[in-house]
């Protein structure tokens, strides 16, 4: 389906006001929903089938206090863990709705026909998982993510379905309450003289036009920007290009420095791939050989001779963090040089086997399901009797658009607050990976897909207030506003497809981009130094000087990929630097964000969130308040952390 620049009326005279929803994932495909539950007609966009978001990679269950075996979980319990994951860095309010929402949430997904995982009496499974206290985690194997996304997905085709309807009744043919554009990229906003978003500018990336369009408000669920770093599993469609477009444009940033860790990768031909979290809280072991040079097989290797070195290490290690799990294996690898030996290079690779051989087959399959046929597909062993070659890798981003939340007397979130997810642009909405405000400075793994329908079902009502409270639609104003961002924005691609065409010496944007993860990887992943920094932010001053001599290498006139990377290369550029500028300024050590020269993590300094503002050609602003302005309302916003439901309390790591 493509959009339409004409504003539809209803034989009444009322105008269809729309609102856009860019991202195809749980939180994107979850707004649209509630907004048409709502009555709001949405315009749905996606780069991709939004069943091939990124959540449908999304293995691990969703968290829910249900307490169905009687073992005293609470939502309080729930509270605890979340925070505590997140070393306290996230506003406790939100927390506390998500934990409170989320069995209903899991009950919906039931409802729905998420096929989570039954026990003999036909109650939903629960599973342990990493930093949980209870068995809290509803599951569909290991491929919850792709079974949510695809229900969520057969609930809006219901309302491609369903006509808009008047105030008076009255049903527009044509114009159904969810239009699904697939195949359609975010530029950037469109804003009114007063900085309101009014729209936005988008290009199909099949016949690669370019529209402005209107909308009251728009939502971005667009997902994460992890992509940046060499050794990263989500997909490379995830680059973060919608955020880094509104950051240039405006939006506050917060919290960049933040990545979550995975201790268990395969290494894949184009990207590395996750294995579960769930593998390791089922009872799977990290171990490496004692033996230096251990020329056997992992097979061959007896219990006697294997070094289960997260186990040694740390109290109750076995079900150590992934940022925890990450960096012992770094250590373990690059420093002591004990990775697992190749008898054929002579060298100890940077990888140690994760075991899964002791567990009862029938419990591992059910918690892991299908995904235990695609790690023996991309390992080319089974993992039931052959342990797995697996190395750390960034999994998601945890910092992200600054967003908004309004609390109410007791603790927890105002339902229908227009603040709920607004961003600093008034108008303009993000949810999902795209912002920050749940997890802190590390996630629970089954708190993602929750965190997303949690945020959408707060963003959705929240964009439903803001609406009715604008005091100009959209809609109603002059159609020449969006034509003059329309024109800028084609001119500025024409100017893409010719630049640097005619010189012999052009740089390759592949070979740029690989540069730049590799930097990133190399320089600003599990252990971060400052010195280094220093001198990965010059490294990358000169990438970016040199991504000015790229030039497009695919000049079709259709389905044209090479621009749209080139463009996006532009806002890794800008995500690379706020990311290492962020990560050189926090002083201290706190969840995936680790320096051994501050190995403590300091709350008296650092229990803020990092606000950054963008600055063209320069570095980026960092600050600790500002503000902003919401439904007509100026707000104040500081960097300050809520605490105010659970009191801060130390790391246990030895």
């Amino acid at each position: 389906m493509k959009p339409s620049a004409r504003v539809a009326t209803f034989s009444d005279g009322g105008t269809v006001r729309r609102v856009a929803v860019v991202g195809g994932g749980v939180a994107g495909l979850t707004t649209a929903l509630k907004l048409a539950e709502a009555g709001v007609p949405v315009d749905l966009f996606s780069s991709l089938p939004v069943r091939r978001s990124t959540s449908v990679s999304a293995q691990d269950g969703v968290h829910a206090a249900l307490d169905l075996r009687g073992e005293g979980d609470s939502p309080s319990a729930h509270l605890d863990d979340s925070l505590y994951a997140g070393e306290f860095l996230a506003h406790q309010p939100l927390v506390l709705g998500m934990v409170e929402a989320a069995p209903q949430i899991v009950n919906v997904f039931d409802r729905m026909g998420v096929p989570f995982q039954r026990t003999a009496e036909g109650q939903i499974d629960l599973r342990p998982s990493i930093g949980a206290s209870f068995r809290r985690s509803a599951y569909a194997g290991a491929t919850t993510g792709q079974e949510v996304v695809y229900a969520l997905e057969a609930q809006v085709r219901r309302f491609e379905q369903e006509l808009v309807t008047s105030d008076r009744g009255l049903s527009m043919p044509g114009e159904p309450m969810i239009r699904k554009l697939e195949y359609w990229e975010f530029l950037r906003l469109v804003r009114d003289d007063a900085g309101i978003c009014i729209g936005l500018v988008a290009q199909d990336l099949r016949a690669m036009a370019i529209k402005a369009l209107p909308f009251d408000a728009v939502v971005l669920a667009t997902g994460g920007f992890s992509s940046l770093f060499g050794r990263s599993n989500p997909s490379t469609s995830s680059t973060g290009s919608a955020a880094a477009s509104v950051y240039r444009q405006g939006a506050m940033f917060a919290n960049p420095e933040f990545f979550q860790l995975t201790a268990t990768a395969l290494s894949g031909d184009s990207r590395l791939h996750a294995v579960a979290e769930s593998a390791r809280s089922l009872g799977g072991r990290l171990w490496v050989p004692k033996d230096q040079k251990e020329p056997r097989s992992a097979r061959e290797v007896p219990e006697r001779d294997r070094d289960y070195f997260l186990e040694r290490s740390f109290p109750g290690g076995k079900l150590a963090s992934g940022a925890l799990a990450a960096r012992a294996i770094f250590r373990l690898c690059h420093l002591e040089e004990r990775g697992v030996y190749d008898p054929k290079s002579g060298k100890n690779e940077s990888v140690v086997y994760l075991d899964l051989g002791h567990l009862d087959a029938g419990s591992a399959r059910s918690g892991l399901g299908r995904a235990l046929t695609a790690y023996a597909r991309l390992s080319g062993i089974d993992p039931l009797h052959e342990p797995l070659k697996v190395l750390p890798a960034t999994v998601a981003s945890l910092g992200g658009l600054w967003v908004d939340y309004e609390r109410d007397a007791r603790g927890a979130p105002v339902a229908c607050s227009p603040r709920n997810h607004a961003t600093s642009i008034a108008g303009l909405y993000a949810v999902g990976e795209v912002e920050y405000q749940y997890h802190g400075a590390q996630r629970l793994a089954d708190d993602a897909l929750l965190s997303s329908a949690y945020g959408a079902s707060l963003c959705g009502a929240a964009v439903a207030s803001y609406r009715a409270a604008m005091a100009r639609s959209a809609f109603d104003l002059p159609r020449s506003l969006f034509d003059k961002e329309e024109k800028a924005a084609a001119e500025e691609y024409a100017a893409l497809l010719s630049q640097n065409q005619d010189d012999a010496r052009a740089e390759n944007p592949y070979r740029l981009r690989d540069e730049l993860v590799e930097l990133m990887e190399r320089d600003c992943s599990i252990e971060r130094d400052n010195a280094v920094l220093d001198q990965a932010l010059d490294k990358l001053s000169a990438i970016a000087e040199r991504a000015t001599h790229v030039k497009v290498p695919d000049s079709a006139p259709r389905l044209n990929q090479g621009a749209p990377f080139v463009r996006s290369l532009s806002h890794a550029l800008v995500l690379a630097r706020l990311v290492l500028e962020a990560s050189r300024a926090r002083n201290e050590s706190r969840g995936g964000h680790f320096k051994p020269q501050f190995e403590a993590r300091n709350d008296a300094a650092w229990l803020r969130t990092t606000l950054a503002a963008h600055a063209e050609g320069a570095p980026a602003s960092f600050i600790r308040k500002f503000d902003y302005a919401c439904a007509g309302k100026s707000v104040q916003i500081t960097d300050e952390i809520d605490t105010s439901l659970l009191p801060v309390r130390p790391r246990k790591e030895s």
